[in-house]
């Protein structure tokens, strides 16, 4: 029989929470800075090359950077992509005060 921690559930969200994070960052940081290489991402976000890498590579496989010569450049689904994020941070803040709701009460 597994053993389930209690802080598993909340340590996953919060380490998808931290990925999602460093993802918007990452294009944020790109775009000021496009084209911008690994290593100059690493070092204006204080990352590890290999996770800069990691995030680059699942940045560019969903459409919102390009490599090129330079470096990394977003690509025009950039702003579109921003606001799609704007709105899930939006329904997550909903539904975590709903789950608050339901955790803080004791009846």
């Amino acid at each position: 029989m597994t053993v389930i921690k209690k802080d598993n559930i909340m340590e996953k969200m919060a380490s998808e929470l931290e990925l999602i994070e460093r993802h918007v960052m990452m294009l944020k940081v790109t775009r000021k800075n496009q084209p911008i290489g690994i290593i100059r991402l690493s070092e204006i976000l204080g990352i590890p090359k290999h996770k800069v890498r990691y995030s680059l590579r699942l940045l560019e496989n969903e459409g919102l950077i390009s490599p090129s010569t330079g470096g990394a450049k977003v690509t025009e689904r950039y702003d579109e992509f921003m606001d799609g994020v704007e709105k899930a941070l939006d329904d997550l803040r909903e539904r975590m005060e709903r789950l608050r709701a339901v955790v803080c009460d004791e009846t």
